[in-house]
């Protein structure tokens, strides 16, 4: 590997570290205050779509 690569790398990877570590403290004021995530705007689509983002699941028929 060249200087050029090994230093690229370098700086990618304390990026990395750098998201991780903000990553991680935003995850633990959000356990800490509770499930106020902030929410969309529309506010409904939690109804429209589930957890995965896919469509919902229609109602069973009986």
């Amino acid at each position: 590997m060249t200087q050029t690569q090994q230093s690229r790398e370098e700086r990618l990877a304390a990026k990395l570290r750098e998201n991780l570590r903000r990553r991680k403290v935003q995850a633990r004021a959000i356990t800490v205050t509770g499930d106020s995530a902030p929410s969309s705007e529309s506010g409904d689509k939690n109804d429209s779509e589930n957890e995965s983002g896919g469509l919902p699941k229609p109602a069973p028929e009986s």
